[in-house]
């Protein structure tokens, strides 16, 4: 998103600080490997045209890379225009906690990088991540009027949870939630139940548990084969 952190050169066109947030994370979230391009400090880049090749050095224009910080920098886009200044969408990784600081219409081009400096730096302060794999073997599910008599669960994937208030989350509790049966036919990767976590009795997330495969309703030539 070439020069749009901030108010744009018309007059017709606004972002705000989440907006840059949200793309920022959209981003990062479902390409990850942009980071492999965002990290690189410095690179020779050979431009081949018409009239010959010639090679010459770019660099990154986020200075937060070379800034000592305690967790790693790992992008992402700074921006300027007249009006909206000198602006920054910041990406940074410390702990599997990924945070993103956006600063906009900075006075001049070293302030953007000191405040997101303090911004990344006050969220890993205030955060901790709890986190539950979820790999543990679960019960065999009975299925009623089923060609097998029970299915396979699993978790349908680990849990992750961020808190920035400073709460104890060893006391964080799991509870598992099955009926005692379901019904023919199953389909593989159905929700039956769910993985609920609580934290000082409140509820602060969960996570599904879907069969491992599909169990056909039984007709009467199963029920004579048993």
């Amino acid at each position: 998103f070439e020069d749009c952190c901030g108010l744009t050169d018309s007059d017709n066109h606004y972002t705000t600080a989440r907006d840059i947030a949200l793309m920022a994370q959209e981003l990062i979230t479902r390409y990850p490997q942009i980071k492999s391009y965002t990290t690189i400090w410095m690179e020779n880049i050979t431009h081949v045209t018409r009239q010959g090749t010639k090679e010459f050095g770019l660099a990154n224009t986020n200075k937060l890379l070379k800034m000592a910080v305690d967790f790693q920098v790992t992008g992402l886009k700074t921006g300027s225009t007249s009006k909206a200044k000198y602006c920054l969408s910041a990406t940074a990784s410390r702990d599997n906690i990924d945070l993103i600081a956006v600063v906009m219409g900075s006075s001049n081009n070293k302030v953007r990088f000191q405040d997101a400096m303090s911004l990344l730096t006050y969220g890993y302060s205030i955060s901790s991540l709890y986190e539950d794999k979820n790999e543990e073997q679960l019960p065999h599910l009975t299925v009623n009027g089923g060609v097998e008599d029970t299915v396979a669960l699993s978790y349908q994937g680990p849990f992750r949870y961020l808190d920035t208030e400073g709460q104890v989350l060893s006391g964080i509790e799991k509870k598992i939630v099955l009926p005692e049966s379901v019904e023919a036919p199953v389909q593989e990767g159905e929700a039956v139940g769910e993985a609920v976590y609580l934290l000082n009795g409140n509820r602060i997330g969960s996570v599904s548990i879907v069969t491992g495969q599909t169990v056909d309703k039984a007709v009467y030539k199963d029920y004579l084969q048993k």
